[in-house]
């Protein structure tokens, strides 16, 4: 039997890059996924596709989680569609890059929204249907821990999450569910490419600093999803795990 069968999860923001890997790893070791997607129904329904044509079950969900309404219908659609939730996996985030010289206050309350609005919004609708034994896997970033120049509220917002993670395993523990953050390194995604880090300076800067030696890949984070997700874990709760090729 695969590890996560019977369960059932929704995965925001899964119509690209990491949460698509993780909405395919999930339901490959058996759970029905609910695919978020904010504004490509197009990518989170090619995920369902390829889901489906693995023989998994999953649906495709829009939603801004930066709503609450809209966060809300999230959950609601797991439960319609599947009668239950066990894992829920806040990936959705936005990032941007600049000087403290040009962050502004539309920028600093964008990122912040989804990132950690969103993670509050999201959980908060979950709770009240998660079950014991439940996992709740927050999607960080390591530039919590490296602290990159020109971050300043990219990194605040993953900051943030690392606490909230902390904080939300000790209000819900006393329920048995666990919540983690799980920290990419750089990752090699549709969105890293378009925005230009790989094959860049930095790209190439970065890489001596990896004991591991090479960008993450999109599998690199998905497995460790799966493994947070399952009973593999069920002694684990208020981690942050960094996935980063040992760069830190």
């Amino acid at each position: 039997m695969s590890k996560l069968t019977g369960k059932v999860a929704v995965v925001t923001g899964a119509s690209k890059g990491i949460g698509a890997g993780i909405a395919r790893a999930l339901a490959k070791e058996g759970a029905s996924v609910v695919v978020n997607y904010a504004s490509s129904k197009s990518g989170a329904e090619k995920v369902v596709a390829d889901i489906v044509a693995a023989g998994g079950k999953a649906v495709a969900v829009g939603g801004d989680v930066s709503r609450k309404s809209e966060a809300r219908g999230l959950i609601d659609a797991a439960i319609k569609n599947y009668g239950r939730l066990d894992i829920l996996v806040n990936n959705s985030g936005v990032y941007e890059f600049s000087p403290i010289e040009e962050v502004t206050e539309e920028q600093f309350h964008r990122i912040f929204n989804v990132n950690v609005l969103g993670l509050l919004l999201t959980t908060q609708a979950a709770v009240k249907h998660l079950p014991e034994g439940a996992s709740i896997i927050n999607i960080g970033s390591a530039v919590s821990r490296i602290t990159p120049p020109n971050s300043a509220v990219y990194t605040g917002t993953k900051g943030a999450v690392d606490a909230i993670t902390g904080v939300l395993s000790r209000e819900l523990g006393p329920r048995k569910i666990r919540v983690n953050t799980l920290n990419p390194g750089m990752v090699e995604t549709e969105g890293t490419v378009s925005a230009g880090f790989i094959g860049s300076d930095f790209e190439k800067n970065l890489l001596p600093q990896v004991p591991l030696g090479r960008t993450g890949r999109v599998g690199d984070i998905a497995s460790i999803a799966v493994f947070l997700a399952s009973d593999d874990s069920a002694w684990l709760t208020g981690e942050q795990l960094l996935a980063s090729g040992g760069l830190r």
